[in-house]
């Protein structure tokens, strides 16, 4: 357990309210320091390999998860390692510089699953859904559908009430990260589509092998990046679930939703951070070896003042992440935060793996190093959990209503 290797207890949550943003606890720091021994010797070793075959990294997810990476802030009654959500920020950003397949399994776990269940599952629930679970098993958030994106209010999934006072879900989910290898998951439905938003609810759905009929897995998605992730479908055929797998209220799913995205957002942000700062040292480590114009890249004006930029931009995100996750951690309501941090390290990781590419040249476009691999990889930092347009939308709509 991670209590037992770095001697950090897992008894509560490391607390960072006494530390500026810039600065990381003693706690934190041993955290930071052992997530990137992991990447170092487990990650990067095997990235590539992950990513050229498309395979989940059970092996890694497995160790992970005896170091209680799998249930960060989930607390201890519960498997879990009990820590706060700057933990986990940390855990994913190193984590995501050796793999970020890797780093996205344990962000999209963590931060849509885990840490929803324990935050408002009731205990019942939380007996259910974490002791009957290994902690090496995925969690999943089914809330997207292939025509409802950020406009949940339009989801079509429908749950109906069953003879029994269960519920009935019929409908199709669409952008399921780990859907294949998930053993249940949070999904999400309307009770009725009148409502809109009023009327979505929260279901804990135990999908596990055959003892659950009606839910069918579709065909992995071929993505650009992250490809050590299954993406796929779920559809859901008269899936009968008891009333007590509601989570929540019947109603307050779209709360729910948005609340959890704010934590997603630092999870993804967080990513994006760790894939910029491998794309950061790649380059420099290439720079200062490849030979141009009677010297190294590294003394080129041009080179230098790229990777200035791509230092900057990534230690500006990583400044916003922390602070968004300060005020998760101090029970503060953290929207704009958890969107600005997500939009610029989307932004940041894109720039710096973009920067690794053309301080490459040819060698950045071919697959025996790994700058063509970060650049696909950060990709996705900017679209999944709502593309950049939504995040700055969300900012303007925060920024305006306080400036009222």
């Amino acid at each position: 357990m991670f209590r037992k290797i770095c001697g950090v207890s897992c008894s509560r949550a490391i607390s960072s309210r006494q530390f500026s943003v810039c600065e990381l606890s003693r706690d934190h720091r041993a955290l930071q320091q052992l997530c990137r021994r992991f990447a170092e010797n487990e990650l990067k070793p095997v990235a590539s390999e992950i990513d050229r075959n498309g395979t989940f990294p059970e092996e890694p997810i497995a160790k992970l998860a005896d170091l209680g990476m799998m249930r960060v802030t989930v607390n201890p009654q519960y498997g879990g390692s009990g820590l706060d959500m700057l933990s986990l920020s940390l855990v994913v950003e190193e984590l995501s510089r050796g793999c970020g397949s890797t780093g996205s399994i344990v962000s999209i776990h963590n931060c849509l699953y885990a840490n929803l269940l324990d935050r408002l599952g009731t205990d019942e629930q939380k007996k259910r859904f974490f002791n009957k679970y290994s902690k090496k098993t995925i969690g999943a958030f089914a809330l997207s559908e292939a025509d409802v994106g950020s406009d949940v209010a339009a989801m079509t999934t429908r749950a109906t009430q069953g003879s029994d006072g269960g519920w009935i879900l019929n409908g199709a989910k669409a952008w399921v990260t780990s859907g294949i290898e998930a053993v249940a998951g949070v999904v999400f439905a309307t009770v009725d589509p009148s409502l809109k938003y009023k009327g979505i609810t929260a279901f804990l759905v135990d999908f596990d092998g055959d003892q659950l009929e009606g839910v069918t897995r579709g065909k992995p998605e071929e993505k650009l990046g992250i490809r050590g992730t299954s993406t796929c479908d779920l559809i859901l055929e008269n899936v009968r679930v008891p009333e007590t797998n509601v989570l929540g209220s019947v109603g307050g799913g779209m709360r729910i939703a948005m609340e959890q995205l704010d934590r997603a957002r630092i999870g993804i942000a967080s990513q994006a951070i760790g894939i910029g700062q491998a794309s950061l040292e790649q380059a420099v480590q290439y720079a200062k070896h490849r030979t141009a114009f009677g010297g190294t890249l590294i003394d080129l004006p041009a080179v230098r003042t790229r990777i200035a930029d791509m230092a900057t931009r990534i230690e500006t995100a990583r400044l916003l992440v922390r602070k968004a996750a300060g005020e998760i951690d101090r029970g503060l309501r953290a929207t704009k935060s958890c969107s600005m941090a997500k939009w610029v390290a989307g932004e940041a990781a894109t720039a710096a793996a973009h920067g690794c590419q053309q301080i490459h040249g040819g060698m950045g476009y071919v697959k025996s190093l790994p700058a063509e691999r970060f650049y696909r990889d950060a990709r996705i930092t900017e679209i999944y959990g709502g593309v950049t347009d939504v995040q700055k939308s969300i900012v303007a709509d925060q920024t305006i209503k306080e400036l009222e």
